[in-house]
């Protein structure tokens, strides 16, 4: 049985600016607020760059393995922030979530600078690697990178593996997430295409309803990936509630709660985002 979720939306356009797939980077505002999965803390934007990257990896079948990697790449590489240029003292002309250089072919800048293209790019070149299953992170991540530093991304490992975990739907309830401000002009639209351009072919079909959008899920651990990937953005996108599985999130001290009406069958999700 297709697993159901619903999502009750109240978002913003917020920090992200919502692009076509690979559309050229512009600058946008970065949302502030505070997230962790598990006893990994992010901020706001760190946590939503998280997400969309797992989300590439989750849209092109890749290993919650790979995930990790790239994880750790961008943590150690970005801190999770998509940087634009820091100065040619900065290692020439790196840029973006994993600090790649348009002159040597990764892309041009406006590429890179897009996040779902930075990812797949990096995603690309690891899968190249031979053998790279079997190596620590940063090993792969090192044969990807050729950085100065090949053992740095190690130390990022524990958290990235705790992050592709959540992201990838192996762990449920994990994700919260609590924004400084309120969002600004919030929209149901905004979620549904930021939703799309993130997992592409992979989204389901979505239905509209005012401030309702419901998502089907193929089954329990695809849903907690759309479950964790909307905690994730709810700082940008003004999301306040999400529930699934008979769990319900919203911001504050005991994120996830059981939810007061369980679904009627077990497998139904539903997540609310909510004015």
């Amino acid at each position: 049985m297709t697993t159901l979720i619903i999502i009750v939306v109240v978002a913003s356009l917020g920090g992200y600016l919502l692009r076509k797939r690979f559309e050229p980077h512009s600058t946008v505002e970065v949302v502030s607020g505070r997230c962790s999965a598990a006893d990994v803390r992010l901020d706001a934007e760190q946590m939503a760059n998280a997400a969309t990257i797992a989300a590439v990896g989750l849209r092109r079948g890749v290993v919650p393995r790979a995930i990790a990697v790239a994880l750790a790449v961008a943590l150690q590489e970005s801190k999770l922030r998509n940087l634009d240029h820091q100065g040619k003292r900065n290692d020439h002309d790196s840029i973006g979530l994993f600090q790649q250089r348009p002159s040597q072919g990764w892309g041009s800048e406006e590429q890179i600078l897009d996040p779902r293209y930075a990812a797949d790019r990096f995603y690309t070149a690891l899968l190249r690697v031979k053998g790279w299953e079997k190596m620590r992170v940063t090993e792969a991540g090192q044969r990807v990178q050729r950085s100065a530093y090949p053992e740095a991304y190690q130390k990022w490992a524990a958290d990235a593996e705790v992050l592709a975990s959540a992201f990838a739907g192996q762990s449920q309830a994990v994700v919260t997430c609590t924004a400084d401000e309120p969002p600004g002009e919030p929209t149901i639209d905004a979620v549904e295409r930021q939703l799309t351009r993130d997992f592409a072919r992979k989204t389901p079909k979505m239905a509209k309803d005012g401030h309702f959008l419901r998502v089907p899920a193929e089954d329990p651990t695809t849903a907690w990936q759309f479950a964790h990937w909307l905690v994730a953005h709810s700082p940008g996108l003004g999301i306040t509630t999400v529930t699934v599985a008979g769990r319900r999130w919203s911001p504050g001290n005991d994120p996830w709660q059981l939810a007061a009406t369980p679904p009627a069958d077990a497998n139904n999700i539903t997540v609310q985002i909510a004015s």
